[in-house]
């Protein structure tokens, strides 16, 4: 029987971040699945995690723990694509290391995604953004706060870029601008418009002299969390939803600002690749979801039809048999 643990340590302390480039969330990512996984196969097979062996990871338990994750843990198809995702990925880092598991491995990463419905990203409008931004007051957090907020919309950035940005990558004289690492390792360097610049300005002059190098911080000079920035972006889309009311009826996170961003480059370029290349899309494919999304683009469309002239008049009834066998 073939222990697990090397295999994991292996492959969460080298191939993840050192072979692949990922990021420290991204090794977390597949670190939690594994954990879900293990801990399902210990309770089925009534042993300790550290007592699995691979062979006993064979295709029907996984197919099982799928099920579970639907159907105890009520996760959705997409999170379980993605925990499944990442259960292919450790597979295919043993098959070179484990040749006898081959047929075994083969079968676990045969097994399909499943079909999910695509639906429209949602996103804020000016007014919207506006209202969220009005809210904080000009306290040492509060000019934070507004900073990180708009930094955050008016970058497109995702909310691990935002925490971990360094101050030493961001321009803010001459033309401001800021140095982001994305996904996949990929760089890219973003100008920052005078509103947001002067923001951030604000909250560089009041930031103070603290041992953390990002450039947004805690009341206690400690990087801010994602939990940390949620829960200020929560905070103050509550607040605005008051003078706001349109906000009550929408889910705010970090990741709505960012497409917020999306749909308002879109609108103002109509250039798909430049909104693709603002976000660090390595597929322009995925930043299709926000022309599906930007209703001017269809009204764009329609105006440019000219609709037929149809006539009116009255139409032959189907034969009586194929009435029968159309759907109302």
């Amino acid at each position: 029987m073939t222990p697990i643990a090397p295999h994991v340590a292996a492959f969460l302390q080298e191939r993840i971040p050192k072979e692949r480039g990922a990021s420290p969330h991204t090794a977390h990512a597949y670190a939690d699945s594994l954990r879900l996984l293990f801990l399902f196969a210990s309770k089925e097979l009534k042993t300790t995690p550290s007592k699995l062996s691979l062979e006993q990871l064979g295709a029907p338990l996984i197919l099982r723990f799928l099920g579970h994750l639907e159907e105890e843990r009520r996760n959705s198809a997409v999170t379980r694509n993605v925990r499944l995702s990442s259960i292919k990925s450790f597979m295919k880092f043993l098959e070179h290391r484990e040749p006898a598991l081959l047929e075994q491995i083969r079968h676990v990463r045969a097994i399909p995604k499943k079909r999910t419905d695509r639906r429209l990203v949602g996103y804020l409008s000016m007014r919207e953004i506006e209202a969220i931004l009005n809210v904080p007051t000009p306290t040492r957090i509060g000019i934070r706060d507004r900073a990180m907020v708009h930094l955050c919309f008016a970058a497109g950035l995702r909310v691990s870029e935002l925490v971990t940005l360094p101050l030493a990558d961001v321009q803010l004289h001459a033309e401001p601008s800021v140095k982001v690492m994305g996904k996949g390792r990929r760089e890219r360097s973003l100008p920052i418009w005078k509103p947001a610049a002067a923001d951030v300005r604000a909250w560089v002059r009041v930031r103070g002299d603290v041992a953390a190098t990002e450039l947004f911080v805690s009341a206690r000079g400690e990087p801010m969390s994602r939990a940390g920035f949620e829960y200020v972006l929560e905070k103050h889309a509550r607040a605005a939803s008051i003078k706001c009311p349109s906000l009550k009826a929408k889910h705010i996170s970090p990741h709505v600002l960012r497409h917020s961003c999306a749909i308002t480059l879109l609108q103002a370029t109509g250039d798909l690749r430049k909104v693709s290349l603002w976000l660090g899309h390595a597929d322009m494919r995925t930043t299709q979801i926000y022309v599906d999304a930007d209703p001017s683009e269809k009204l764009t469309t329609v105006e440019s039809i000219i609709p037929p002239s149809l006539r009116q008049g009255r139409f032959k009834a189907p034969d009586k048999l194929i009435a029968l066998l159309t759907r109302p």
